[in-house]
């Protein structure tokens, strides 16, 4: 097993960072990374899919903002056919944003790339609205609904019913990736750092808490939820994901306003370290520029799944006749799970100083520590800075990886049934509880991690593909819906034809 993450680092540092293996510095005798590109063929494709849309569409996630929140608060209701309101869409597209990534992984993008990581975050975040108003408005355009009733849609469905059946090929290869992404950064991950937090706040009481009894819990949980669906689905995150995100947006403020004179410092060590100004202090050293890159850009995908191919899979199940719209309201979960919520996380592990072990020594922050890893660094911020810290992190931890892993087992779901049929519905239910109890028990944290970063790449690139292959779709119904607020229902491809695409939802034959 260790030799099989040890692979899956080396090809996750090259998809993402540009390296494979390392090299003996001639200066120094240690071990470097191998640098064979400048940046990860995935943070090019990813920011330049991001870029592309944000220029073509004129900025318009930066111009819609207020706009589209005033859209999610009417979205409450249905305005059109879909399984659910566009509010429980959006909530169930951040259930599978908000997770871990919003707290482990910003703590292991600071501990691999360095403060400077974090402005690559809000980098990808910004970028990744745009390619996250493309994909949501996309599947809503080429969704189909089934004889039983239920709507499907997502990538698989906008490469079918938008690029033809030539382009079969791409639809299965992005349901494939869809799986593996969903075992391992939707499930095995989630379900991991969950179990550390677990294990971390028991600790602080004195207590032993074994990992499997975590995952029994966390099963049973996961499973009563799952098995009715995504109306189940959504209703839960519609309910669970305004509140939980709100209790931690307070509790990190209350951390950080009782360590403001340290956020000036913190925010100068973000961008100081982001271009290189200087290098980091403590913890792994000579972090570099390309690395931060690196780091903030995977980790800035795997919270907010911009571009992956993800979200537009619930946001296709919402009840609205308008692509356009829900696009705008699919925009926001990006802005709220990185630009909100992983920076307040990232600034707490920056201001709170304390004194904690690291290699037999000690320093002065969580994230330098050589002995704390992923959701363990921010557990130990967050003791330090508030009372009951370790519960905080704990609570949420907890909640937001319970809705991930519900919210992903509805992705992977969505894959399995274009694969193999609708009848593979329930039967995978059942398997996805096994998912999340298996990941309880995995040991090797960071090879996980580097194993997710491939999971999603896998995802990714024929996402990428087809999003800017179906570019003029969006543009087109973009310019349309500006000129003339409304969007005919016969629109498909770039043009505005007689017959719309077969097996979409205007045309059930």
């Amino acid at each position: 097993m260790e030799g099989f993450f040890d692979g899956a680092t080396t090809v996750a540092d090259f998809l993402w960072g540009g390296t494979w293996g390392t090299v003996v510095d001639p200066e120094t005798g240690e071990d470097i990374p191998n640098r064979i590109m400048p940046v990860g063929i995935i943070v090019i494709a990813l920011l330049g899919t991001g870029l592309y849309f944000m220029i073509m569409l004129g900025f318009r996630p930066l111009l819609r903002l207020f706009p589209a929140f005033g859209e999610l608060w009417g979205g409450r209701k249905a305005t059109g056919e879909g399984e659910i309101t566009p509010w429980n869409a959006l909530s169930t597209a951040l259930s599978g944003q908000v997770g871990t990534g919003n707290l482990a992984g910003v703590a292991t993008a600071i501990t691999l790339g360095g403060p400077g990581a974090i402005f690559w975050m809000w980098v990808t975040a910004l970028f990744g609205m745009a390619a996250a108003y493309a994909e949501s408005s996309l599947a809503v355009r080429f969704r189909e609904k089934h004889p039983d009733g239920h709507f499907h849609g997502g990538p698989m469905y906008y490469i079918k019913n938008g690029l033809g059946k030539g382009w079969g090929w791409l639809a299965i290869l992005f349901c494939l990736g869809t799986i593996l992404s969903a075992i391992a950064t939707g499930g095995a991950i989630q379900a991991n750092s969950v179990t550390q937090s677990a294990v971390e706040a028991g600790t602080s009481l004195g207590l032993n808490i074994p990992n499997w009894a975590v995952g029994l819990v966390l099963a049973a949980l996961v499973f009563i939820v799952i098995i009715g669906g995504i109306k189940s689905i959504g209703n839960v995150a519609g309910k669970i994901i305004p509140f939980m995100a709100l209790a931690y947006i307070l509790a990190a403020l209350y951390v950080l306003l009782t360590h403001a004179d340290h956020i000036p410092g913190a925010f100068a060590q973000i961008f100081e370290h982001a271009f290189g100004l200087r290098e980091a202090a403590g913890g792994l050293a000579g972090y570099g520029v390309l690395a931060a890159i690196r780091a903030g850009v995977a980790r800035g995908l795997f919270s907010n799944e911009a571009g992956q191919g993800s979200a537009p899979i619930a946001h296709a199940a919402a009840q609205t006749k308008n692509p356009v719209k829900q696009g705008e309201i699919a925009m926001l979960g990006v802005f709220l799970d990185t630009i909100v919520i992983c920076t307040m996380t990232a600034l707490v592990i920056l201001v709170v100083e304390g004194a904690y072990p690291s290699a037999g020594g000690v320093v002065s922050y969580a994230w330098q520590s050589a002995d704390l890893e992923a959701s363990a660094i921010t557990t130990a911020a967050y003791s330090e800075g508030m009372i009951g810290g370790a519960w905080v992190v704990l609570a949420a931890q907890a909640l937001f990886a319970f809705t991930t892993i519900i919210g992903w087992s509805y992705y992977a779901e969505q894959s399995i049934t274009y694969l193999t049929g609708d009848w593979a519905a329930k039967p995978f239910r059942y398997l996805w509880v096994g998912v999340a109890f298996a990941g309880t028990l995995v040991t090797n944290v960071d090879g996980l991690w580097r194993f997710g970063d491939i999971a999603n790449a896998t995802m990714l690139l024929p996402n990428v593909v087809a999003l800017l292959l179906l570019s003029g779709v969006v543009f087109v119904m973009t310019r349309r819906f500006d000129k003339t607020g409304e969007l005919p229902p016969n629109f498909h491809g770039d043009t505005w034809g007689t017959e719309p695409p077969p097996g979409t939802v205007e045309n059930k034959d």
